[in-house]
């Protein structure tokens, strides 16, 4: 983990391969597609459009950068030799990308260890990349989401092309070849499997080529490696924990545990006044998970924004460009990470989660103001670890000396 957070994932390792099983190869296709299809008709955009190849290189060469996360020490004279004009280069993280371990292998370390045994570690992988990819012809929502978990890309981005309209309309120098006279009659794999799913209508001829410029690559690779960053934390696995077993099972124990103590009175009053606990507790449960997935999800989004700081370093992007991509961006139904029809149903939650948290004295400040400072914090960390670490480098080298 590259963020100090406790997280409680409540599902067994069996139970996390079997999602992975389901999600694996073409399931994360089908369950996006269900998702998706509850707007209506969806329009794929193809895999020999360029802009999907734009998108998937990128996504690709991010994708390199995953592993560094799990050995960043050994960059150690690289990232104190960066200059103030080279992209900056992370410190090694307190807490490493590590996954999870399984239960088998705590109970083998407590097998050699208990026979006085040199325990070896097991090998450590994420699970994950080449992740899929999806691209949704929708000039009007200007944003992409992630979804999934597990290897064989069981994991995968879905990027709207309402976001690729907006950060190529930014810088005109783009490069522009060769215009079809016809569009292309795809025989692919792709239309062949997905074809039922998303059936697709004729859309205007795209160019056959274009070069995006660094600037509008570089904004790509920022959203890009915000969803990834959700990938590698597994952060599905933990909303589906939360969401379906721990606030539920909470909000029922405090309900069962109340109505247990209020029951001498509740039964002066027959079954009524008990069917009504009830179902204000049913009531309540709501509330409390509405305000919990809410704190949740801030934490997630920001956790997201440090690690993604650091696969952009790691894959030879700028991170400072992220502080003003995500200052620019507007929190909207249009630029909301999710599927467009969930951004409506979790705008109003999330407005509702906001109001009873400023009621109850917490933060008012909007969530992209506080992404915002926190990726910045994060950034002048860097620098200011680094500048610690060279004093420290001088001092001793001083010391030698004399």
């Amino acid at each position: 983990m590259h963020a100090i957070r406790w997280r409680l994932i409540l599902l067994s390792p069996e139970e996390e391969e079997e999602i992975a099983a389901q999600l694996a190869g073409p399931g994360w296709y089908a369950a996006v597609g269900n998702i998706l299809a509850q707007e209506g008709p969806v329009n794929i955009i193809s895999p020999d459009d360029w802009r999907y190849k734009w998108v998937e290189n990128t996504l690709r060469r991010l994708e390199r950068a995953i592993p560094i996360l799990q050995r960043e020490k050994d960059l150690e004279p690289k990232w104190l030799e960066c200059g103030p004009d080279d992209i900056p280069i992370p410190p090694p993280a307190e807490y490493p990308l590590r996954p999870r371990p399984r239960a088998s292998e705590y109970i083998r370390r407590f097998a050699e260890l208990s026979c006085a045994r040199t325990v070896s570690p097991a090998p450590h992988s994420i699970a994950g990349p080449p992740y899929s990819l999806i691209l949704v012809d929708k000039p009007e929502s200007s944003n992409a989401f992630s979804y999934g978990f597990g290897p064989d890309g069981g994991g995968g981005v879905v990027v709207f092309s309402g976001f690729l309209d907006e950060i190529l309309s930014k810088h005109q120098e783009m490069s522009v070849e060769n215009y079809p006279t016809q569009p292309p009659q795809s025989n692919s794999w792709w239309s062949s499997l997905f074809g039922a799913v998303f059936p697709s209508n004729p859309k205007p001829l795209q160019p056959t080529q274009c070069i995006p410029t660094e600037e509008q690559t570089s904004e790509l690779a920022i959203l890009l490696a915000h969803e990834l960053s959700h990938l590698v934390l597994a952060h599905h696995l933990e909303t589906l924990s939360s969401g379906s077993i721990i606030y539920p099972g909470v909000i029922s124990i405090f309900t069962d545990v109340a109505r247990a103590l209020l029951f001498p009175v509740t039964m002066l009053f027959g079954p009524f006044l008990n069917d009504a606990l009830a179902s204000m507790g049913k009531v309540g449960s709501g509330e409390f998970s509405q305000i919990a997935e809410y704190c949740t999800s801030q934490a997630q989004e920001i956790e997201a924004d440090i690690v993604s700081a650091r696969l952009l370093a790691h894959a030879g992007f700028d991170p400072r460009h992220a502080v003003k991509f995500w200052e620019d961006r507007k929190e909207t139904e249009q630029t909301a990470e999710c599927s467009p029809a969930a951004a409506a149903k979790a705008r109003y939650d999330d407005d509702h989660a906001g109001k009873v948290m400023r009621w109850m004295g917490s933060d008012t400040h909007p969530i992209n103001v506080q992404r915002v400072a926190k990726l910045k914090e994060e950034l002048e960390r860097w620098e200011r670890v680094r500048q610690q670490m060279r004093e420290k480098l001088r001092a001793e080298q001083s010391r030698d000396s004399h």
